[in-house]
């Protein structure tokens, strides 16, 4: 067993594989095996993580994630602490495994309630061992409302002030999608709590599943451990990786400015006329790129030429947007552009020989059929692209609702790469790189101080830098992803992260 941290990659699985992966096993170990090896790593993290909790309250629903409860309840009960348990099921119609590990547990004198504990506060760890990945949020799966015990233990754990930890998934959490299933998610989303909710933490049985990184799953499994229960995937393929560190790039002493690429930055329209000049999102991502290592920068604002020098980064070098070499260059495009984006979109997709597209570039490639081929041919021809749309751009470009995206976060940054033929970054919480033919990433770092106006132009600008510096697109997009999002977890505390202090940090300045 150990923690799952950002500091080395993990191949992730969904419910599909997992379930093919436990059946073989079970299939080749003796009966029962399984649940009692569960059972005896929940016991050794919960008692790992509360080391002096005298009474431990476990709700275990009626299947197998709740018979590893149940034998997790027998090891706790018998290292000398309280333990009661709530379960759904019977003994009549319990699995097979459940069943014997209920008997166990009776057999260890462990007390059972019928409901959950009314003095939540009595308790000083609870443990969720409901439902495990026996859910779907997909609203093509079958709606079965939650019974009234099931949701009132669910409703317990929510708002348990101990500690909680869950065995495999949090309970109502979709192993594939990182959403919850209707009516099983929390009553109050975990940023909307007056005070710091207790820890929470999950430990994931067997593998670790891609809902536990992404959409809401990050909030609701906490910190999350791993024990794979003596069973290796053999030749069971990833469905995705979260993804490892960035990897450090050391600089030889010959190089020079030239060895780095010259990064242009396309956008920043001004419309002063009606109070909306947006130079702002062009400079955020030129500083980005300066930041993270851009031998230079260009800077071509689509307003007329009205700023010819920014005197707080005097490196950044102004050109007219007709005096770029796009053939040259490693291009950021759409960053504040507005409408003015659409007069040099065409030539910035056919002539640029490595390109990053994000906000109003993508916002007007998603009305225009036109451009959207011409996206597609630079595939076709072996030039770098890189779409960095969050979840509203997303639904744009792929005709769908934000909530369509969000609920299936893996599939959508899957269609974004297949159809644009390029490396498609779906932004939010547990960021998606996806590319045609490859196995997806989540990236583990980032937190929510990013969620402010100005950060999702600084990473366009590092992926721009990472491309002009020679990596692949897929490698720039990941590794600028992953700094993006370990600068704000390294973030001091009590300071506030503004999108113009992060580009500065990104590259360690």
């Amino acid at each position: 067993m150990h923690r799952v941290t950002a500091h080395q990659p993990y191949p992730l699985f969904n419910t599909a594989a997992t379930r093919r992966l436990e059946k073989a096993a079970a299939a080749a170990l003796p009966p029962h095996t399984l649940m009692q090896r569960a059972g005896l790593a929940v016991a050794q993290l919960a008692q790992a993580l509360a080391p002096h909790a005298r009474t431990v309250w476990i709700a275990c629903g009626p299947g197998n994630n709740g018979g590893d409860g149940l034998e997790a309840a027998m090891h706790l009960q018998r290292s000398g602490r309280r333990v009661v348990v709530t379960w759904l099921g019977q003994p009549d119609t319990a699995p097979a495994d459940a069943r014997a590990s209920w008997q166990r547990a009776r057999d260890a004198g462990v007390s059972w309630a019928d409901t959950a504990p009314d003095e939540l506060g009595a308790n000083d760890l609870c443990i969720d061992a409901l439902l495990g990945i026996g859910v779907s949020s997909s609203p093509h799966s079958p709606a079965r409302a939650p019974d009234a015990r099931l949701r009132a233990c669910l409703q317990a754990l929510h708002r348990s002030p101990a500690p909680v930890l869950a065995v495999d998934l949090p309970s109502g959490l979709d192993a594939d999608t990182g959403q919850f299933a209707a009516g099983l998610a929390p009553d109050t989303p975990p940023h909307l709590h007056h005070q710091a909710p207790p820890p929470h933490h999950t430990l994931s049985l067997l593998t670790l599943k891609p809902g536990l990184f992404t959409a809401a799953g990050r909030d609701a499994a906490g910190q999350v451990w791993l024990d794979d229960l003596g069973v290796e995937p053999g030749h069971e393929p990833p469905n995705a990786w979260l993804s490892g560190p960035a990897l450090p790039a050391p600089r030889a002493h010959a190089s020079h400015k030239g060895s780095y690429g010259d990064v242009a930055v396309v956008g920043g329209e001004g419309l002063a006329a009606r109070g909306m000049g947006m130079a702002g999102a062009a400079l955020l991502a030129a500083s980005a790129a300066l930041h993270s290592g851009a031998g230079r920068v260009l800077v071509a604002l689509l307003d007329d030429g009205h700023l010819q020098l920014d005197l707080q980064q005097p490196e950044l070098m102004f050109r007219r947007f007709d005096a770029l070499a796009l053939e040259q260059l490693t291009v950021v495009c759409g960053c504040g552009g507005g409408q003015a984006i659409a007069r040099v979109l065409p030539e910035v997709i056919t002539r640029t020989a490595r390109l990053v597209l994000d906000a109003d570039a993508l916002n007007t490639i998603a009305t225009q059929a036109a451009l959207h081929a011409l996206v597609v041919a630079r595939g076709q021809h072996g030039q770098p692209t890189v779409l960095t749309p969050h979840p509203l751009e997303a639904a744009r470009l792929l005709g769908l609702t934000t909530a369509e995206v969000q609920a299936h976060r893996l599939d959508a940054a899957q269609q974004l790469a297949n159809q644009f033929n390029c490396v498609a970054v779906l932004k939010g919480s547990g960021t998606v790189i996806a590319a045609p033919d490859r196995v997806q990433a989540i990236n583990p770092t980032g937190n929510a101080r990013l969620a402010t106006a100005g950060t999702g132009d600084v990473l366009a600008g590092m992926v721009g830098a990472h491309l002009a510096a020679g990596a692949s697109a897929l490698r720039a997009a990941s590794e600028a992803v992953c700094q993006h999002g370990q600068a704000a977890d390294d973030w001091p505390a009590g300071q506030a992260l503004t999108a113009s202090a992060l580009a500065q940090r990104v590259g360690g300045s």
